[in-house]
Parts: C-alpha cells; structure tokens; sequence
C-alpha cells in the first residue's frame, strides 16, 4: 500500500458537541429570560444610566481605585525589598506589616480608620494639631484603608517576581560595581515585570469591585450613589443593574489595557507576541487555511 493511499480521518468529539450544544440552550434562556421578564425594568436601567449622580459615582469609584493602585504599588515595591533585606529587623518589620493588613479584613480596616479618632481625637505634629475628625475624612479613610491593605499583597506580588530574576544577574551588576540599589532599579526589577504584571493587573480589577465596600461609610461611589437613588423611588433591582453594567464596562477596559500591557513586556521573552482577540476573531473568520498575522 502506498502512503498516498492513506487517508487521515480525524478523530471525532461527540462530547465536545453536546457540550457546545448546551451552552448555547443556556445561553439563548437566559437572554430570552433578561429581555422578556418585565421586572428587570430595563426602561428604569436605560433612564439612569447616564444620570449625573451615577457618574459622579462612577468618577469617585475610578479615583478611589487609581489612588488606592498608586499608594499600594509603591508601598508594595518598598515592602517587597524590605522583605529581601538581609537586615532581620527590617524584613521582620515589612514580614510584621505583611500579617497585620493580609490578616484582617479590607471593611474591618475601612470602619477602623473611619473610627480613629477615638484612639486619637487630635492628629499633628510637634505644635501643629488637627482634629481627626477633619482630618481623616470618609474619603481619606477609604484611600488609607484601601491603600494600606492593597500594598500588603503587592508586596507579595513584587517579592515573588523579584526572587524570578536569576541570581547572576544581580552578581553580574555588583561585578560591574553597581549599589545594590541601582541593581534593583536597572536590573532586577525590569526583568521581574512579566511577573508582576499580570497579578497587579488583576489586583487592580479587584480594588475596582472592593471600592463598593466604601458605601459602609457614606462615601459617594458608585455603589452608595445607586443606592442613594433606590432608597427614593424604589427601584432597587434596575439601580443595581446599572452598577453591575458599569462595573462590567471599566473592568473590561481594565482588561483591555492589562492584556497589552502584558503583551508589550513579553516581546523579549518570546519571538510571538500572543495575538490580540481581534487577530484572534480574523483568524477564526479566516478558517482553517486563514493565515493570522501577529505584529
């Protein structure tokens, strides 16, 4: 017999099928059941969408994530190499720090400076003295308690992508005569970014969702300013639809942004970059003599 003779069949995945099969039934009743139930009042959803208290939420819930972000990253970065000290008492006060805040729950932390002013009525410096209660405002609460929290598990996050580096890199550095600062800076930290990225990419989509724990102390989020608005008309479950969906939105272009960013930092790791979705949608168009061009 001669190998041209041969015909490959490939192997069939009945399975694969009835699954597929399946998920498009659920999928099709669920929509049907989200466009026929008259109680989702997406009337109610599509007139406060846009309604100017419901963005203002919105912005406050942005700042509040960039903000908490911000303060987490660069303590985070601080505690991380504070953990790598060869110093006890250093890396036992960032490992101590670590505990503490990984420890206790973000709403525990949130209502704990909420309330600090009954530990320290009176907050200063020397001969300058405030009132706490003006000075840590719901607000300002919110961000310490968000971004204290959130540098505990970047510190772990940086750390890990840290020890990722070979060792011969940081001794090739202190061969050429480079501070162990400057090695960190110009090489260590660089070379750790594929690791950190994605992590923080998701840490950053979680502190968009725990912003909504803020309402607790009437800060003006997105959450709180919904429910704001449900109190007074009682439209409880179209106000939460129109949070759910602008959740759903920011942490979409959140991830988005995550996947190029991710996609950027592995050029020097890899000689093809992953495919965006929309190379991916071509490719699939295409079918399977369709060529997919990654640039």
């Amino acid at each position: 017999m001669r190998a041209d003779d041969i015909k490959a069949i490939p192997a069939r995945h009945p399975g694969r099928w009835v699954a597929a099969a399946a998920v498009c039934a659920l999928a099709l009743a669920l929509a049907i059941s989200f466009t026929t139930n008259p109680r989702f009042e997406w009337a109610v959803v599509g007139r406060y969408f846009f309604s100017a208290r419901v963005l203002r939420g919105l912005l406050l819930t942005v700042e509040l994530t960039a903000i908490s972000m911000l303060i987490g990253i660069a303590l985070g970065v601080l505690l991380a190499v504070m953990r790598l000290s060869p110093n006890p008492l250093v890396s036992g006060s960032s490992a101590t720090y670590i505990w503490l805040f990984r420890g206790t729950p973000v709403l525990v932390q949130i209502l704990f400076w909420y309330n600090i002013s009954a530990l320290y009525p009176s907050i200063g410096i020397g001969a300058w003295s405030f009132n706490a209660n003006h000075v840590i405002t719901p607000f300002i609460a919110a961000v310490l308690a968000l971004g204290l929290n959130e540098g505990a598990y970047m510190a772990e996050i940086v750390r890990a992508g840290i020890v990722s580096v070979d060792e011969g890199q940081s001794e090739a550095g202190a061969a050429l005569g480079m501070s162990r600062l400057m090695i960190m800076r110009r090489i260590v930290l660089p070379q750790a970014m594929r690791v950190i990225i994605p992590p923080t990419g998701n840490e950053v989509i979680s502190m968009l969702k725990t912003t909504s724990l803020v309402s607790v102390v009437a800060v003006t989020d997105l959450l709180y300013s919904v429910q704001l608005i449900y109190a007074a008309n009682y439209r409880t479950i179209p106000l939460l639809l129109v949070a759910s969906i602008w959740y759903l939105l920011v942490t979409t272009l959140l991830s988005a942004v995550q996947f190029h960013i991710e996609r950027h930092f592995s050029r020097s790791a890899t000689r093809q970059v992953p495919p965006t979705p929309w190379q991916r949608l071509r490719a699939l168009l295409a079918g399977p003599g369709g060529r997919e061009t990654r640039t």
